[in-house]
């Protein structure tokens, strides 16, 4: 017998987790929101237009959680990129996790699981091959959660953020659950 805590209820395609707390594709005015959240809770700071850009670009992999008040909570957003196959002289769709982050007051609650999950279905729909990452080799709890998802340690990026730390790039087949 679930709580109402445990149950995701799907509503015209915005998850809700919780009774507060609802999943949704970003909005334009949701990116101030978003700027907050990512400042707060990662090291990696973008400007406004790169936002932008993804949500002009890839809207469907963009989501946000809100708290009751429409307060951004927390993110994930994709990009998808063309690369050159390695088995013929076509181009393919790699979907590349750019970056999600939950406020750290509501972490441990599955929000992250949950943006990570739908959006992980949303990217698919660009007809990609594999999605991909980087996180912080020092990202224990970031690093369990792609565990997770399936996705597999392909190599290490020396000196991938600014700070010199490591990154670990990360793969995984699009067509695995």
């Amino acid at each position: 017998m679930g709580t109402d805590k445990e149950t995701k209820i799907n509503i015209m395609n915005n998850i809700k987790i919780e009774s507060q707390i609802l999943i949704r594709r970003c909005k334009l005015n949701d990116l101030e929101g978003v700027i907050e959240v990512n400042e707060r809770e990662l090291p990696e700071d973008y400007p406004y237009f790169f936002y932008k850009s993804i949500l002009d670009n890839f809207p469907e992999a963009f989501l946000v959680a809100t708290d009751k008040d429409n307060k951004v909570i927390g993110y994930v957003m994709w990009r998808v990129e063309q690369i050159p196959s390695m088995d013929s002289l076509k181009y393919v769709n790699k979907g590349h996790l750019v970056s999600i982050a939950v406020s750290e007051e509501y972490r441990r609650r599955g929000i992250g699981t949950t943006l990570l999950s739908n959006s992980i279905s949303a990217v698919k729909k660009h007809k990609i091959t594999e999605l991909v990452l980087e996180v912080r080799v020092s990202n224990y709890i970031a690093i369990k959660l792609y565990e997770k998802f399936n996705f597999k340690m392909n190599s290490a990026k020396k000196n991938y953020y600014r700070d010199g730390e490591n990154a670990y790039y990360m793969v995984r087949n699009a067509d695995t659950n």
